[in-house]
């Protein structure tokens, strides 16, 4: 079933993305039918991170030079340590994760994802949640941090782990639409 046929969704990473947290949300989108580009910085590739090491690299859709928020109609943010913290000192990254809350468009940032929504100045007096290491900087920045597998707060939402990926995904193609969803969610190696 293809019940997300008109919809396009842009997943936004960099080197040192989590693979599970980009590569499910991506399977899943697409076997929903959702039209999905995976936005850098640049063109080329970029590598994962998988239980501590550098993984596979991804094929780069479109350069955030490419694109805007008005293209699609959500934002993925996979987390990983090193992807989020990267991106937060893009300004095109930051600006251009603004916009999807400008346009009221459905933001999903899992793991250590919702760092970017700190620096996109988007958490303040929002519901979330997030890999417990970055509760405290959420909470500083006006967020309210609750340890839950999903969290829906207006269009934003968050997950905590790549143990969290089967809800996070479910959110996300409900929130696309109402429709039946397919899922995929990594039973079994993250290799695209």
């Amino acid at each position: 079933m293809e019940n997300l046929k008109n919809k396009k969704v842009a997943i936004l990473a960099t080197n040192g993305f989590e693979m599970s947290e980009l590569v499910s949300p991506l399977r899943t989108l697409q076997k929903n039918g959702a039209k999905v580009d995976i936005i850098a910085p640049k063109l080329g590739k970029i590598k994962g991170w998988e239980n501590g090491d550098w993984a596979e690299s991804v094929e780069v859709d479109k350069a955030l030079d490419e694109v805007t928020s008005s293209d699609y109609d959500a934002l993925v943010l996979p987390g990983g340590t090193l992807n989020p913290d990267k991106l937060r000192m893009d300004k095109k990254a930051i600006n251009f994760i603004k916009t999807f809350f400008d346009d009221k468009k459905i933001v999903a940032a899992i793991c250590h994802g919702p760092q970017l929504l700190i620096d996109a100045e988007a958490v303040e007096n929002r519901k979330l949640t997030s890999f417990h290491s970055i509760k405290k900087d959420l909470e500083n920045a006006g967020a309210s941090w609750v340890d839950e597998e999903v969290v829906v707060d207006q269009g934003l939402i968050t997950s905590r782990t790549p143990e969290d990926l089967s809800a996070f995904n479910r959110a996300l193609v409900e929130h696309l639409t109402e429709s039946d969803i397919k899922e995929e969610v990594f039973p079994h190696g993250n290799s695209l």
